[in-house]
């Protein structure tokens, strides 16, 4: 942690005291430097302050608290403790979720799972166009896109000023900034294929390291098991939205497949590359907007590469309320 980070995480840190002093009525034990923000233990009860992102960090905060040995988890942030609250609501571990306003604490309640939107009929109509370039169409929270193995190389999008629906081709906003500078609002399908073509042999699992190769390497991976579906015990395998949207193409965040499992039951895959502690919440997150409501979808796999999966994961995993397996793919 560097000097800027390390002072504000003291300072966090004094913050967290002082909230948890005045709701308990006592001074518990000093705070540390926990990144991003600050901890506290309490006996048995475990304390953590959210500084960035809060609701991409409760895995981290329960392996703070798997850590220091404490029984029940306390989360407080600033913002984003509906997504923390509902996340927190998969443990079996008692989480509470806190928001901090001021010198105050308040409880959170679950936010809401948003409804799966569909791409609208405007950009439904370039879907043929994504298809004959050669590209998989994808709708992720109402966004049609056109992925390569994995790799986004063209969005629906609607113009800021003119209200028009266009195809943009490239990976990336810039890319695409780039491609229609070059080639005008109306790609041809032969550009598209083009594009496809260039990524997909970057993208082949035999092909040598390329940015490309990496960039979405968890979206790599779904595309492998929508290939090679008995790779997680499935028999058939599709992208899904996931429970969250997505930032951008460049940040690592875990993806999701649903479909159904070779024993004919409903099954939700949610692949990722890299260590993650916040892969379990995510999956959990992805397994709950999947479910059919009274009707929870049973089977929750997570697939990522060997090297990834660290003793931290599987211990937060311990901790679910339904189980979950694991899938090594190297």
């Amino acid at each position: 942690m560097n000097d800027d980070a390390s002072r504000r995480s003291r300072l966090i840190g004094i913050k967290l005291l002082a909230l948890v002093s005045d709701e308990i009525g006592r001074t518990p034990g000093a705070p540390v430097e926990f990144a991003p923000g600050a901890a506290l233990s309490d006996g048995d009860e475990a304390w953590v302050f959210l500084d960035d992102r809060p609701g991409e960090r409760l895995g981290a905060s329960i392996a703070w608290a798997v850590r220091a040995g404490a029984q029940r988890l306390n989360v407080v942030s600033e913002e984003g403790g509906g997504v923390l609250a509902r996340r927190a609501d998969e443990f079996e571990m008692p989480i509470m979720v806190w928001e901090a306003e001021g010198r105050t604490l308040s409880r959170v309640s679950p936010a809401e799972l948003a409804p799966a939107a569909p791409a609208s009929d405007r950009h439904e109509a370039l879907r043929a166009l994504i298809v004959e370039g050669g590209a998989e169409p994808v709708v992720e929270h109402g966004v049609l896109t056109g992925e390569v193995r994995g790799l986004e190389v063209c969005r629906v999008v609607d113009d800021p000023d003119t209200g028009a629906t266009r195809l943009e081709v490239g990976v990336g906003e810039h890319d695409r900034e780039a491609f229609q500078m070059l080639h005008g609002d109306v790609p041809t399908v032969t550009s598209l294929a083009r594009v496809v073509a260039a990524v997909a042999e970057r993208r082949d699992p035999g092909a040598p390291p390329h940015p490309l190769k990496s960039l979405g390497a968890e979206r790599l991976i779904r595309w492998r098991l929508e290939q090679q579906p008995d790779l997680v015990d499935a028999a058939v395998l599709a992208p899904a939205p996931p429970p969250v949207p997505r930032l951008n193409l460049k940040d690592p965040v875990p993806c999701v497949a649903s479909g159904i499992g070779a024993d004919g039951e409903p099954i939700v895959v949610v692949c990722s590359s890299g260590v993650d502690l916040d892969l379990i919440p995510y999956a959990a997150d992805a397994r709950l907007a999947l479910s059919e409501p009274g009707v929870d979808v049973d089977r929750l796999v997570v697939a990522l590469p060997s090297r990834d999966r660290i003793g931290l994961v599987d211990e937060i995993a311990d901790r679910l309320r339904h189980s979950v397996s694991f899938v090594s793919v190297d």
